[in-house]
């Protein structure tokens, strides 16, 4: 049940999602794996949206070379606070109401069973698809929506994915992309727009409200600002 303050805070929320909807998100927890430039944004607009249990997974510490897109991580983080403390410390002060919990450390085949655990979706905002087809066998094996999302340069791309109605990661992208650099470059701007989409999917998923990117591939193009949907069953 939500309190007077919570209906309060998300008063504007509530006249789109209803008070139902709202309390699925304070009942809900969220997997975000990966607090970079992706992960910023979709942490800070969960928390936002009072999602009430926040798992923050990451295994780095901020550097200088992540400050243009990384916005929850600041100056006084470098080389000293990993990300998922220096993400956990804003966003309590941020959002009182909410619960964040972390797990400093890379996510295996060994580990990842007790990590996300009790998890009702998991958001990808890794940088690598090593991670992200071992999230992909996990969550289709316990049925745990995951939402996906990668960004190079201009570009990025969203989807959603529902164990049993939609293709899995690993069919969508049967070969990680070849030639991929280490770090590679990426417009500041990209890794916000990306990332708050990422978050309506989640919204979406959990309260029921609104159409998913299932079975669709979102891909923007800041480069041109084209926006373009790929029908995943053609």
């Amino acid at each position: 049940m939500l309190s007077k303050r919570e209906l309060e805070r998300y008063s504007r929320e509530i006249e789109i999602l209803s008070v139902e909807g709202q309390e699925k998100l304070k009942n809900s927890k969220v997997a975000v794996v990966g607090i970079g430039g992706l992960g910023s944004p979709v942490a800070y607009y969960l928390a936002a949206a009072g999602i009430g249990e926040l798992l923050l997974i990451d295994a780095q510490k901020p550097e200088l070379n992540n400050l243009d897109r990384q916005i929850l991580h600041w100056e006084e983080d470098l080389n000293k606070n990993p990300k998922v403390i220096s993400a956990k410390w804003k966003l309590e002060r941020f959002n009182s109401d909410i619960k964040i919990e972390t797990f400093i450390g890379k996510l295996t085949r060994k580990n990842i069973d007790e990590v996300l655990r009790e998890v009702d979706v998991v958001v990808d905002c890794v940088d690598n698809f090593e991670t992200r087809y071992i999230l992909d066998e996990y969550t289709t094996e316990k049925n745990i929506p995951l939402v996906h999302a990668a960004i190079s340069g201009f570009y990025g791309q969203v989807t959603t994915i529902i164990p049993g109605e939609t293709e899995c990661l690993k069919d969508m992208f049967p070969d990680p992309p070849q030639g991929r650099k280490e770090k590679s470059p990426i417009f500041g701007p990209i890794a916000g727009i990306i990332g708050t989409i990422e978050v309506a999917e989640v919204v979406k998923l959990i309260t029921k409200c609104g159409e998913l990117l299932t079975n669709k591939l979102l891909i923007v193009d800041l480069a041109c600002d084209s926006f373009e949907i790929i029908d995943l069953k053609d």
